[in-house]
């Protein structure tokens, strides 16, 4: 049987890098979200969607017979704190809405990102386990965190096909970065390509886990695409990258732009870091679906200057 995939929050920092990677696999990919498409998602096709209308959401899956759906859509850690409410809406009523529409409609398979906000100040912070106390202290991290509960009820007792992955900080080029907390190992690429200089928003010494987009994406496709007997974990995978400091961040950039210059102004995202893991044990991942990631600080960086030196025309 041929695949057809929905993406969710296609717009967004993963959705904008994960359609046209899917597109390269699977000849139906329908991105949707409810801001216009920009630059090669124009290419395929697009739907504009609420998540919050669960009519809209079923007319489409049984449009286009969906068999996979990546539910992307979300707000994040730092936006959430300024709405909870809305936060709380999108993230849990949005998934709740997916999950119904998943089992309604006879959806093979869910994908459903989480993400590292799931664990509080009282988790271990260095290798946090995949099994662990999880008592996270931002609207994000609670919604992702029930949002996980959800996902496991919906497979134990509805027999969904639903994979999740604790997505850390997640850098790119492509898009900018949607109001998290590790926002700040975005922008700082911008600014110093540009101007030389960044003011940072976290400590010097707030060490995060960390991701480069292309081993995010190729993990993502690498769990939905593993055999169902694989997969041990429905509610969210330990999800590893690489680990750093702002600092250590500058100091690896200094080494392509040695005038490039740093200052550091913590602001209300500083508590948010503080309650998170500096590194996640993601050995049930490697163990059960073979992940690996294949950058480190020195290969990321390099990529991500060279990158946004040419989007700047430089």
């Amino acid at each position: 049987m041929e695949e057809t995939v929905l993406v969710t929050g296609a717009g967004g920092q993963i959705g904008s890098e994960l359609v046209l990677a899917l597109r390269k696999t699977y000849k139906q990919v329908i991105a949707t979200d409810l801001k216009e498409p920009s630059g090669e998602m124009k290419e395929g096709e697009f739907m504009r969607l609420d998540v919050l209308y669960k009519n809209g959401l079923m007319d489409c899956v049984k449009r286009f017979k969906v068999t996979q759906i990546y539910h992307l859509a979300a707000i994040l850690s730092a936006t959430g704190e300024k709405n909870p409410e809305l936060a709380w809406r999108i993230n849990m009523k949005g998934l709740r809405n997916i999950l119904d529409v998943c089992t309604e409609a006879g959806v093979k398979k869910l994908f459903f990102p989480s993400t590292m906000a799931v664990f509080g100040p009282t988790t271990p912070k260095v290798n946090t386990p995949q099994y662990t106390v999880m008592e996270p202290n931002t609207i994000y991290g609670i919604s992702k965190q029930a949002g996980e509960r959800w996902c496991d009820w919906y497979f134990q007792k509805k027999g969904l096909d639903v994979r999740s992955l604790r997505y850390p900080g997640l850098i790119s080029y492509k898009t900018k970065a949607g109001g998290g907390t590790t926002d700040y190992a975005v922008d700082i690429f911008f600014e110093a390509v540009a101007n030389k200089k960044y003011e940072c928003f976290l400590k010097e010494d707030t060490i995060l886990p960390m991701m480069y987009m292309p081993d995010a994406i190729r993990g993502t496709i690498a769990l939905m695409e593993a055999p169902a007997e694989k997969i041990t974990v429905r509610s969210g995978y330990n999800f590893s990258g690489i680990s750093f400091s702002p600092k250590q961040l500058a100091e690896e950039i200094k080494k392509t732009i040695p005038e490039f210059t740093i200052t550091y102004k913590p602001d209300f995202r500083q508590p948010i870091a503080d309650s998170w893991p500096q590194s996640m044990d993601d050995s049930v991942a490697q163990h059960d679906w073979g992940w690996k990631p294949q950058y480190d600080l020195a290969k990321m960086s390099k990529d991500m200057l060279e990158n946004v030196a040419k989007k700047n025309g430089l």
